[in-house]
């Protein structure tokens, strides 16, 4: 993906070497929390039941100036663009969210999480939170490799945000005791697949921006989205952690099912095609 030199939100949150007070999870505890929680969904559930720590303390907010960080900033950049064009064009205002980069643990208005709880969105305080070391954690244990799949999880959380601003989230949560686990559960990836379709559409979109004559988006970047997509399935991770599979325990959708949402998305880039909620064959 071409990002260097290109315009960037200006819309982060960086917190970074500013502790956060979170939780404390060894080693072990990791990869459970990233199973449960790889590229979260609205986690006003979960997080809301963790101690906040008090008044959350806010980073400098503006453009980082390191690589990385540039990197997310130039991504929310086009996300604003996207969703401020569709939003217009219904007839509707799109609030621009904040990217809040951290390290190690941070205080959301959800509560607090450590790094391993991995990127989340927070619809109480509409910001995705984000450790950029996350990157190197798909590389390494996801074998997803590559700038891209760090594009895919900003632009999916970006997609949670969506889903709150329309009401979709609430919907879901609306759900929660009014039906047993495995249907709220069947909801919950109904919402994950959608964000994943939502990152299709950003991806379909950035590949319509050039920057010196040519596409922003380079040759590979979706070989290198669907890998991360394939490796935080459900049933991949459920077999990896444990040797089985539990298919009414799954929250986030399949390999395939996650591969297939976010290919959608980009090959269409019709937002309307979207509804995982009226879809009979996920």
């Amino acid at each position: 993906m071409k990002w260097l030199g290109r315009r960037g939100s200006g819309n982060i949150d960086d917190r970074r070497g500013m502790g956060g007070g979170g939780l404390a999870l060894g080693g072990g505890g990791i990869l459970v929390v990233i199973l449960g929680l790889l590229f979260g969904q609205d986690l006003s559930g979960l997080l809301g039941q963790l101690p906040a720590g008090g008044s959350v303390q806010e980073g400098k907010v503006g453009s980082p100036t390191d690589d990385a960080g540039k990197f997310a900033d130039v991504v929310l950049a086009d996300t604003d663009e996207l969703w401020t064009n569709i939003f217009n064009e219904r007839g509707m205002q799109y609030e621009r969210p904040t990217i809040v980069l951290f390290d190690n643990s941070v205080s959301s208005a959800c509560g607090s999480a450590s790094s391993a709880t991995g990127p989340f969105y927070c619809p109480a305080d509409s910001r995705v939170y984000l450790d950029l070391t996350f990157q190197q954690e798909l590389k390494d244990r996801f074998g997803a490799g590559g700038d891209f799949p760090m594009a895919y999880v900003i632009a999916h959380e970006v997609g949670h945000h969506v889903q709150n601003l329309l009401g979709t989230s609430d919907k879901v949560q609306g759900m929660r005791g009014q039906v047993s686990e495995t249907e709220y559960n069947r909801l919950s990836v109904k919402l994950e697949l959608q964000a994943d379709f939502y990152a299709g559409v950003y991806a379909n979109y950035i590949k319509n921006l050039q920057q010196d004559g040519q596409s922003v988006l380079e040759e590979g970047d979706i070989e290198e989205a669907l890998t991360a997509a394939s490796a935080i399935g459900d049933d991949r991770l459920q077999k990896r952690s444990q040797g089985h599979v539990v298919p009414d325990s799954f929250t986030h959708g399949t390999s395939a099912q996650r591969m297939k949402w976010f290919k959608k998305g980009y090959e269409t880039g019709d937002v309307s095609q979207g509804d995982t909620f009226s879809s009979n064959e996920l």
